[in-house]
């Protein structure tokens, strides 16, 4: 059985579904909504209409109130009538078996919620083995406790009292029969991929006596840009989400100190459990690194969240202690907004110079902290004077007796 899955060559129409909630105000759910939809272009999808509704909290049935939900499905419908059908209908959060399987019957059309529209991207972008079997592996996992909701198909009007009797059997048996099917693809999955992580194990450990340095930071920041920047390579950078699934390292050499760097997959906010499980073997790239670089884009509106969700899971992968460099980029697109000079309300970080910005928390970062343009090549001396003495200090920390500060290299990838 297989959930739903966008292709780069389909274009469907869809809508959004959001909540206001106490813990997520009016603002930061339009953010949310924002990414949301980026998320459905990067998968191929064009959002038509979104939705959103104050709760208290989600409802436990059907996700939005039954009012709610009956707008959206006359939407649909009208829609429909009016020959622009739409082909889904997108929710903000992870939906459970219960709310997927009433939703659908009430709107009658593809449902996908952020988790399950994460999954399809990443599976539309897996180009290696590696990156193919944890993303089957994570669909896998999302798709095991929602069996019961694809058979809905197999229920049965029965005629007559207890004409329903015996009518369940079939459905009840292969519902079995697939979650065994699962189950046991699963631990092929988990298999393939202790092997493969156990040749990439090797092939770390025969990187030789270098510092590795790893790219982190939420998706679409611009750390790919910057890989190519620093390594002079060619990593595919795109300004969709998620447009680097698998870890690229390279040998980079800046004056005379070569050292390793890696461009790892961006982190999102709500980063499915399932997918963060799958995906520990692309992500050990950042366990065992000597020295992060945290890639922030400064232009972004709600950038210091993104830093939060960031270093969350950086706690998560017990790699918040290593040393760190903040770097935030795409100077060259941010842009303030023009205070009135009569307005006496407080400066918000809407309306502050990047001047301005440059000397609030982030300066007492010092030396580990610097602002710069990957694509414009603005300050990118400045970064690489940052990562030598990093490294340089690292270096010598590391590998106390290794004389390669005086030998020549040349530059080389791996």
């Amino acid at each position: 059985m297989k959930e739903f899955v966008i292709t780069e060559a389909q274009t469907e129409t869809a809508v959004l579904v959001g909540l206001i909630t106490p813990l997520q105000d009016e603002r930061k759910t339009t953010e949310y909504m924002d990414e949301l939809e980026f998320l459905a272009e990067t998968a191929g999808a064009k959002v038509v209409k979104r939705f959103t509704q104050k709760v208290a909290g989600p409802n436990t049935v059907s996700y939005v109130g039954k009012g709610k939900l009956e707008e959206i499905a006359e939407y649909i419908r009208m829609e429909a009538e009016a020959e622009r059908e739409v082909g889904m209908a997108i929710f903000d959060d992870e939906l459970s078996a219960q709310q997927l399987r009433n939703i659908e019957k009430e709107l009658k059309v593809k449902i996908l919620d952020r988790t399950s529209l994460i999954l399809d991207i990443f599976a539309m972008r897996a180009q290696t083995a590696n990156a193919k079997t944890q993303v089957e592996l994570a669909q896998n996992r999302y798709m095991l406790p929602r069996l019961q909701r694809l058979w809905t198909h197999l229920e049965r009007q029965g005629g007559g009292t207890g004409g329903s009797v015996g009518l369940r059997g079939p459905g009840e048996t292969q519902l079995e029969m697939d979650r065994r099917i699962i189950l046991n693809r699963m631990a092929l999955l988990k298999q393939r991929l202790a092997n493969i992580d156990k040749q990439m194990s090797t092939q770390r450990k025969n990187r030789g006596r270098l510092i590795r340095v790893a790219l982190v930071g939420y998706t679409n920041v611009g750390k790919s840009t910057l890989m190519n920047v620093i390594a002079k390579t060619e990593v595919f950078a795109e300004n969709k989400l998620f447009a680097t699934l698998d870890t690229t390292v390279r040998k980079v050499i800046i004056e005379n100190l070569p050292f390793l760097l890696g461009d790892t997959v961006g982190f999102i906010r709500k980063l499915p459990t399932d997918l963060v499980e799958s995906f520990k073997s692309t992500l050990d790239e950042v366990r065992e690194a000597d020295l992060l670089v945290h890639v922030v884009d400064i232009s972004h509106p709600d950038f210091e969240e993104q830093i939060a969700v960031v270093e969350k899971t950086l706690k998560d992968l017990d790699s918040s202690t290593k040393p760190c460099i903040m770097v935030f980029n795409k100077i060259d697109a941010y842009k303030c907004v023009e205070k009135d000079p009569d307005d006496l309300t407080p400066r918000t970080k809407e309306n502050l110079t990047l001047d301005e910005l440059m000397n609030t928390w982030m300066a007492k970062l010092n030396e580990n902290c610097v602002f710069i343009s990957a694509k414009e090549k603005i300050n990118m001396d400045k970064l690489k004077t940052m990562l030598y003495n990093k490294v340089r200090e690292l270096h010598v920390q590391k590998y106390p007796y290794n004389d390669f500060l005086f030998q020549n290299y040349e530059e080389d990838s791996l």
